[in-house]
C-alpha cells in the first residue's frame, strides 16, 4: 500500500477574465474563476499530485510545466486521467480518495455529489470511493478574505499488475 498527499492553491481572477469556476470538472455558479495557466481545476490538480506522490512520479509541475503553452486553459480532468494512466504504468492503482476544499465562498455541497461523479468517471472508480468535504476558515487568511481556493487530496494506492 501507498499513500499520496496533494495540495493545490489558486487566487481568484477578476470578475472582468471571465473565467468560470471548476472543481473537479464541475462549473460552479460564482463571479470569479481562478488564475493560472490550465482550466485552473484546483481540485483536480490536489488529485494529480496526490497520485503523483503515491506513484512516486513527481509531481504535476513537472509533467504539465506553466511554461509550456501546450497546457493553456487545458482541461484539468484529461491531464487527471493521464496522470492516472502513468500511474498504473508505474504498478499501482488506486484505491481511495479522499479530498477536502478550503473556500470562505462559494457554498460547495449542492456540487459535492456530481464532483465525486466526474473524479470516479475520470480515474475509473466507483462513486464509494471518492470522499468530498468542503469547510470555511471563519473568514481567517486569504481564503477567509475570499482572495482563492485551497484543495487537498490524500490517495490510498496499492501494488499491483495493472
Amino acid at each position: 500500500m501507498r499513500i499520496g498527499s496533494g495540495i493545490d492553491v489558486h487566487a481568484f481572477a477578476s470578475a472582468e477574465a471571465g473565467r468560470p469556476l471548476l472543481l473537479a470538472g464541475v462549473r460552479i455558479n460564482h463571479p470569479c474563476g481562478l488564475e493560472g495557466h490550465s482550466d485552473t481545476d484546483v481540485l483536480a490538480h490536489a488529485v494529480m499530485d496526490a497520485i503523483l506522490g503515491a506513484s512516486r512520479l513527481g509531481d504535476i509541475g513537472k509533467l504539465f510545466p506553466d511554461t509550456d503553452e501546450r497546457y493553456r486553459d487545458a482541461d484539468s480532468l484529461e491531464l487527471l486521467a493521464e496522470v492516472y494512466r502513468l500511474a498504473k504504468d508505474s504498478g499501482v492503482r488506486l484505491m481511495d480518495l479522499d479530498c477536502v476544499i478550503m473556500a470562505q465562498a462559494p457554498q460547495l455541497s449542492q456540487y459535492r455529489e456530481q464532483m465525486r461523479e466526474n473524479l470516479a468517471r475520470t480515474l475509473k472508480i466507483t462513486v464509494e470511493q471518492v470522499g468530498i468535504k468542503s469547510t470555511t476558515t471563519e473568514h481567517l487568511g486569504f481564503i477567509g478574505r475570499q482572495e482563492g481556493i485551497l484543495a487537498q487530496a490524500v490517495v490510498l494506492m496499492e501494488e499491483c499488475r495493472c
